[in-house]
């Protein structure tokens, strides 16, 4: 058996990003950069105006009077030179003509008659305008390997002529059930059979991460039938499988994975949930065999099989940030093996606090329900008391799930 830690560091030492691919740049958001990625063109590619105004040149400017000669709309250009004393009418975004280089608000300037207005206050040379290439120049790095490609991202990179990406794909993750005891969702269970409420767990898990679920069914307690369906999982990026993993007369999963070329690297982690967590590879692909008890499942597969994939996917921070909260709660002494424990995020007169979840079973699905953290109890710790400092691993926080007030 080994400790949390060592099984981090192995995954960490195995895991190597998947092949590039070329796609769209529409189809890159929230993939990984495989490569550096330069401007094609000057952000803006001419200078601009940064307000909807008055473009005039700043030294002409002699008594805060000018006199306006016509009008640029966004997307226009103006042919003639603007001489000293004049100003042009002049929208957000459209380019400067020759003989301008300052802008004043609209907001700023009051309407004579005959053309005439005058600046209600003195400006700075150059002030609201955006001045050519500011932003970007041509052939300037812009992003680089490994970074995340968020929607702004996209943004960026379109607006720099960029209409393809060099990233790292989405694993395709293939899931294994295993268990005579477990009937397909929709099936009636009978006496002693329990719906496969994992493979869907897991497959929400993959889809909530960005990455492809494969779900390949139940095998039953047969090696002859588990073979069988290890094999389909052999040609995704990394192969699931849960229940079958532990010590018992039916718990098939290991010793049949040896015989399809199965590489052990851990076995057992001392931790709670999730001590007969299996970890090795078989012809390089990842494969981890997680435990059949649901919240054990969830537990695993955001301590373990979650980073990994993050690492297939290039992300150079895989693993999840740790937060320094307070307790919520007072909690017992912890046990011989590092517990990690179900909770949510309350903030009590302006202090983040976790507040452990009251079910923490490893077999109830319920004790990973609405969660927002993991909190490790170290081993041996002593008893914690309420408004104690701790660092909880976080989890997902969608929107409707901000952290409660009390």
């Amino acid at each position: 058996m080994i400790d949390y830690q060592q099984a981090i560091d192995c995954i960490f030492q195995t895991i190597k990003p998947l092949a590039a691919v070329r796609v769209p740049l529409a189809e890159g958001v929230d993939r990984v950069l495989a490569e550096d990625v330069f401007s094609l063109l000057e952000l803006p590619p001419a200078d601009n105006s940064a307000m909807d105004g008055y473009a005039f040149d700043h030294a002409g400017l002699a008594d805060g009077f000018l006199t306006t000669i016509g009008f640029i709309p966004a997307g226009d250009t103006f042919s003639a030179t603007v001489k000293r004393g004049e100003a042009v009418r002049i929208m957000t975004g459209a380019p400067l003509p020759k003989g301008v280089d300052t802008v004043v608000p609209i907001e700023d300037i009051e309407s004579l008659s005959d053309n005439r207005i005058r600046l209600r206050k003195r400006l700075e040379h150059g002030a609201n305008v955006r001045v050519r290439g500011e932003e970007l120049k041509a052939g300037e790095k812009i992003l680089c390997r490994g970074q995340h490609l968020d929607p702004a991202a996209i943004g960026m990179l379109a607006s720099a002529g960029i209409t393809e990406v060099c990233v790292y794909p989405a694993p395709r993750v293939a899931i294994l059930s295993t268990g005579d005891e477990l009937v397909e969702l929709g099936e009636t269970p009978d006496s002693g059979k329990i719906i496969n409420s994992n493979a869907h767990l897991l497959a929400a898990c993959l889809r909530q991460d960005g990455f492809i679920p494969i779900l390949l069914g139940i095998a039953r307690d047969q090696p002859g039938e588990l073979e069988a369906f290890l094999r389909k999982g052999l040609d995704a990026d990394m192969l699931i499988t849960t229940g079958g993993v532990s010590v018992g007369d039916r718990d098939l999963v290991q010793p049949t994975l040896m015989k399809i070329g199965f590489k052990k690297l851990f076995w057992q982690v001392a931790t709670k949930p999730g001590k007969p967590t299996l970890f090795g590879t078989i012809d390089g692909q990842p494969v981890f065999g997680l435990p059949g008890n649901p919240a054990a499942s969830a537990a695993t597969y955001q301590l373990y099989a979650r980073p990994a994939l993050r690492m297939l996917a290039g992300h150079s921070h895989p693993f999840a940030p740790t937060l320094r909260v307070t307790l919520a709660t007072p909690l017992k002494a912890g046990g011989k093996r590092l517990h990690f424990l179900w909770g949510n995020l309350i903030i009590v007169n302006g202090v983040l606090q976790f507040d452990p979840s009251q079910r923490q079973g490893s077999g109830q699905n319920r004790s990973a329900v609405g969660a927002q953290a993991l909190f490790p109890l170290p081993i041996d710790s002593p008893a914690l008391a309420a408004g104690d400092s701790i660092d909880v691993i976080m989890l997902h926080l969608p929107f409707g799930q901000n952290p409660s007030h009390n």
